[in-house]
Parts: structure tokens; sequence; C-alpha cells
């Protein structure tokens, strides 16, 4: 940038949350395997995290620390945003923290914009 501040990474992936995708793909038997983090219209909000285990990449995806994929349209919506791993009283699961979403649902897997 101008400034010589450097632009916000497009998405980030926290250290718990990569070793869960780890986790989740040895106990899966494909340790190769990433997590394809897609949002698709639905929800109570409007749109719906989708969380998958993938093989390998398509060629337009945004690789993030060679463990999360992420297409071009859903990058759209997830700019910004932070992959986190969440261990609570409600049960464990991943959390998007998304500085792009105006609103969310209580459960945390919808959104909108």
């Amino acid at each position: 940038m101008p400034d010589g501040s450097s632009a916000p990474a497009p998405f980030s992936v926290t250290p718990s949350a990569l070793a869960q995708v780890a986790e989740i793909a040895a106990s899966q038997g494909r340790p190769e395997a990433g997590l394809r983090l897609a949002v698709e219209a639905g929800g109570c909000s409007g749109f719906q995290y989708k969380f998958d285990l993938a093989d390998a990449p398509e060629p337009d995806d945004l690789v993030v620390e060679g463990r999360v994929f992420i297409d071009p349209v859903s990058l759209d919506l997830l700019r910004g945003a932070t992959l986190d791993w969440a261990d609570e009283l409600i049960g464990a699961h991943f959390a998007v923290k998304n500085p792009v979403a105006a609103s969310g649902c209580g459960c945390g897997v919808s959104f909108s914009v």
C-alpha cells in the first residue's frame, strides 16, 4: 500500500482450526485433505457456511495455510474473516468471525450482509 502498511489478509485461519482440520482429515483416512469452506444461500439469516473435506483445491480456490480452500464467489462474502475452532459447552465446531456479516443467527451458522 502507498503508506507502507500491508493489505489485510483475504482470509485467515487460527492454529487451533488448522490442527482440527488435520485431525479430521487423519481420522477420515485422508491425511492430505483440506477443509472446503463455502458460503451458500440459506439459513435463517440469508447465507450459511458450508464445511466439507476436500482432497484437493479447485484451480481457482484461495488456499490458506495449505489446508483451507475457498472458492472466489464465497471469498467475496468472507473477505477479512477468520476461521477458528471453538470448543464450548454447547459443543465443538468451526466458527467464522466474519467482518462482512451485518448480523447472524444464534447458532453462528448463518449470516446476512
